[in-house]
């Protein structure tokens, strides 16, 4: 049965000679797996791969069944087309660590319209900032992590839980009202940090998300988000 849903680019690979298989977070099904034909093919009129390209939004038909794993896209375009993301330095850092933190932790396969919303706000405010715009990825991680259910309700309780874990991070009272800022206030609240500070709490977040997610791994893009952004 044919199904209208937004949805969120996570990743794609490679599928025979010149599809694909893309791994797509929608409004209406969660997370999906696709299976788009001929993409790669050099006598592809469209340059539709470009549609598959980490955070592209989606606007989407899709054949929906409940009892497969693998479905197909009868119509598929961006209402957003990047202008910076996949070219600006920072902005394309980010959005890997965004990309490979949803990679790694988005499960679920049913509709989370709130989730969606959050992740399409995130998307639209990394694309269309101007400024202020380098404690992102921290607001990022502590908001998700309420969505996906391990979200502290406070610094203390944010410290409390590293603690507990042995995780080196000491946070004084200025990092303790920009923890509460930036879990609390939308997305785009400025907050004041330096760049060891923004880099002391991205590790202390990544840790958190081990505590929650112990098959979490390695964080690959963190490396380049560190440099990018501290």
């Amino acid at each position: 049965m044919l199904h209208k849903t937004r949805g969120i680019t996570l990743s794609y690979i490679r599928y025979r000679e010149s599809s694909i298989i893309a791994r797509v977070y929608t409004e209406a099904f969660g997370l999906q797996s696709y299976i788009v034909n001929g993409v790669r093919s050099a006598k592809s009129k469209t340059n539709k791969i470009a549609l598959f390209q980490p955070l592209t939004l989606l606007d989407m038909v899709v054949y929906y069944r409940d009892d497969r794993d693998l479905h197909r896209i009868s119509e598929v375009k961006t209402p957003y087309p990047f202008q910076h993301i996949p070219f600006e330095v920072a902005k394309s850092g980010m959005a890997l660590f965004m990309t490979e933190i949803l990679s790694k932790t988005l499960k679920e396969e049913a509709g989370n319209p709130q989730l969606f919303r959050f992740l399409l706000t995130s998307i639209v405010y990394l694309e269309e900032a101007t400024e202020h715009y380098e404690n992102l990825h921290l607001a990022f991680l502590l908001q998700l992590a309420t969505y996906l259910g391990f979200g502290p309700e406070s610094a203390q309780e944010f410290d409390n839980q590293l603690r507990q874990r042995s995780v080196p991070y000491m946070a004084d009272q200025a990092m303790i009202e920009a923890l509460n800022t930036l879990m609390s206030q939308p997305i785009y609240t400025p907050v004041s940090l330096t760049r060891t500070q923004r880099s002391d709490l991205l590790d202390a977040l990544v840790s958190y998300y081990r505590i929650h997610f112990e098959n979490l791994g390695e964080v690959k893009s963190l490396a380049v988000l560190r440099e990018v952004m501290g």
